[in-house]
């Protein structure tokens, strides 16, 4: 009978190899017959996050390990190089798809034909002893190298030949193996798969358990899965930053008509290369040329070219622009909403209002549909401020709020302006600061925000400067030459 006592996982050990632990089981022939129950199939499938208005890819665990051994998934390798907040979700066909239709009907007979076997006079187990070796086969895909004793245990109790000995013998204790199962991954998962865990042992049926085994399984999978991406995301890019260097120098010696966006772009800036924050004195007019190029994407102006060598990420900055427009565009109107004493004097009802107005701005896209986003954030403003004071605004005051909030859509609103300029100031300090900078003043309510947004921002900035950054200093001095 398997027993119910191991050790909990220790997975701070990694020792950067454990790739290996994730390809498929040596000990699962591909021959034998898979038994369609939840995350049965080897080629367990996760979602590369897609951009807004973008479909997301959909990888194999292979195709992942594939990029960290490899570099070649250059999609893969950039996205994770670039996404500080990356990670892997689990794949779901589309509802009502075919592929959905198909999937549930398939898993669904499977627990039915397992009910029946294990109800049959006598018991019927082969289907029981399939699901047994692909729950020995999904804990081998969690479990590291440095586990090797609970791996041991794991293969000593579900051992194939034992198995069919006591299946042969009728004494084969499904529900004991259960035991053994939850308390491995009660040991083993991470603390917020606890309670899922937990809830397995108070489930009485003992198809309906191994059913709840199999789909925490998945997500411990999944959760594996990112923890190694997350261990291994210094040496991806670093892997990256140097792969991307060799194609590009490769393409210079084959491509000799140059990047004219992205030299317009470094000369409009190389004329404003004054420093802007105290981070950055001392630094050369080359880095203040390229830190002004790199703020200049958070306002792109239509008219010009996007520049080439950063068209990789164009979608992504064109998503954080976005971001920053509809930050800076909350954090106006709580400017504003600050002038007024019923907000100013009560931290609490501030805080409240931010999050309100953050929901109301949240779908804007553009400017065209900020301006009318801003209609509603007056029209609720004015609401809050009646209820509280339970009196109507007199009419100067309403027409003097109305005016500053519907003018807060206009990028040469004075209050926008300012709110603005604090923000390219944090950002740029970002980019030269180790640490976080303070949260600049009216910015306190969108902190996470804007920490968030500043992140993926110089994340960005400073992989393509690791890339190309030689390449734009080179272009930068030629400027610098020729005046």
């Amino acid at each position: 009978m398997p027993a119910d006592s191991v050790s909990r996982m220790d997975s701070s050990g990694s020792d950067g190899n454990s790739s290996d632990n994730f390809s498929s089981s040596p000990g699962a022939s591909s021959s034998r017959e898979r038994t369609d129950s939840e995350s049965s199939d080897g080629q367990m499938r996760f979602v590369l996050p897609g951009l807004p208005g973008s479909a997301p890819k959909v990888l194999t665990m292979n195709e992942v390990m594939d990029c960290m051994k490899n570099i070649q998934n250059m999609t893969l390798a950039h996205e994770i190089a670039i996404n500080p907040e990356f990670k892997l979700q689990p794949f779901e066909p589309p509802e009502n798809s075919l592929e959905r239709v198909v999937k549930d009907t398939v898993h669904r007979a499977f627990w039915n034909v397992l009910r029946e076997k294990l109800s049959s006079d006598p018991p019927c187990y082969d289907h029981a002893i399939q699901l047994l070796l692909d729950i020995k086969e999904n804990l081998d895909h969690i479990f590291l190298d440095n586990n090797r004793r609970i791996m041991q245990r794991i293969s000593e109790v579900l051992d194939p030949k034992l198995i069919q000995q006591q299946a042969e013998q009728g004494v084969l204790d499904f529900r004991a193996y259960a035991n053994f199962v939850i308390d491995i991954m009660a040991k083993s998962c991470a603390p917020v798969r606890d309670e899922q865990i937990a809830q397995l042992r108070d489930i009485e049926d003992v198809v309906d358990v191994f059913r709840g085994i199999m789909e925490a399984l998945t997500v411990m999978r999944l959760d594996a899965a990112n923890f190694f991406l997350g261990a291994a995301r210094g040496k991806v890019i670093a892997n990256s930053v140097e792969y991307e260097k060799l194609k590009f120098k490769d393409y210079l010696k084959h491509y000799t008509a140059g990047f004219p966006a992205t030299e317009a772009w470094l000369k409009r800036n190389f004329a404003a290369s004054t420093p802007a924050s105290s981070d950055e004195a001392g630094a050369s007019p080359v880095k203040y040329t390229i830190a002004n190029a790199y703020v200049e994407l958070t306002d792109w102006q239509a008219e010009n070219e996007f520049p080439e060598l950063l068209s990789m990420d164009k979608e992504r900055i064109e998503t954080l622009q976005k971001r920053i427009n509809r930050l800076c565009a909350c954090t106006t109107v709580l400017a504003i909403a600050s002038g007024v004493p019923m907000f100013a004097q009560n931290p609490n009802m501030k805080a409240a209002f931010a999050q309100e107005v953050e929901i109301l701005l949240q779908d804007v896209q553009n400017e065209s549909q900020l301006a009318d986003a801003m209609e509603n954030v007056w029209v609720h403003m004015k609401s809050v401020i009646e209820k509280h004071q339970k009196v109507s605004l007199d009419q100067d005051t309403d027409d003097t709020l109305k005016n500053q909030v519907l003018q807060a859509a206009q990028k040469d609103s004075l209050v926008r302006k300012l709110i603005w300029k604090r923000f390219t100031t944090y950002l740029r300090m970002c980019m030269y600061a180790k640490n976080i900078p303070p949260t600049p003043p009216g910015f306190v309510e969108f902190a996470r925000e804007l920490e968030a947004v500043s992140n993926s921002f110089k994340s960005l900035t400073s992989y393509n400067h690791a890339v190309y950054g030689e390449y734009y200093r080179e272009m930068i001095s030629k400027f610098d030459v020729s005046s």
